[in-house]
């Protein structure tokens, strides 16, 4: 039978456990992030091709084009031979960032080519929808401009982030080692 003291420390670890990450969000990641990729390793998928996979997925999940990141991906993976499933899963994944960081790719694309800043305030807003065709260039150009900056973070940013996820599936696998084994599947997600 355990110790007094064993249980205080476990029911402490689980404690702060669930004050740092919510329970939904938990099973969230459980779900739709950790049971696809321990299925992708059940099924003969490498580390090293899972990681490059997902690394792809995450760069392409924050591009600044608005539509178009799913259908890249798709291209993308299929192109180079890397599982869809997981670069699918890396981008979504990465949905928050791709609207968090998408000002201020257009923003570092702004001051690396020395244009015109993005009009945020109202008065600048309608003056431009007055004239489409000037608003129609001005819009391509920032995105283009900051396409080149997302261009530049990804090629540094891939094979870092293929680097660090192969580290952590290896150790997903050592954790998971008799899931891996097993001949039973995976509870079904949700």
């Amino acid at each position: 039978m355990p110790s007094s003291r064993t249980i205080r420390v476990v029911m402490k670890k689980a404690y702060h456990r669930d004050v740092l990450v919510p329970q939904l969000i938990r099973e969230f990641v459980r779900c739709r992030i950790q049971r696809p990729l321990l299925r992708q390793l059940r099924g003969g998928v490498t580390p090293r091709r899972l990681a490059w996979s997902l690394a792809l997925g995450i760069v392409i999940g924050i591009n600044p084009s608005v539509g178009i990141t799913t259908a890249l991906v798709l291209m993308l993976a299929w192109t180079f031979g890397l599982n869809q499933v997981a670069s699918q899963i890396g981008a979504h994944a990465v949905s928050p960032l791709h609207l968090l960081l998408f000002i201020p790719f257009i923003d570092l694309g702004v001051h690396l080519f020395h244009t015109g800043r993005l009009p945020l305030s109202r008065r600048q807003i309608e003056h431009l929808s007055h004239h489409p065709w000037r608003l129609f260039r001005e819009i391509w150009q920032w995105e283009w401009h900051a396409l080149i900056v997302w261009g530049l973070v990804a090629a540094v940013a891939m094979p870092l982030l293929a680097l660090y996820i192969r580290r952590a599936l290896v150790l997903f696998m050592r954790r998971h080692r008799t899931l891996l084994r097993s001949n039973s599947t995976l509870p079904p997600s949700k």
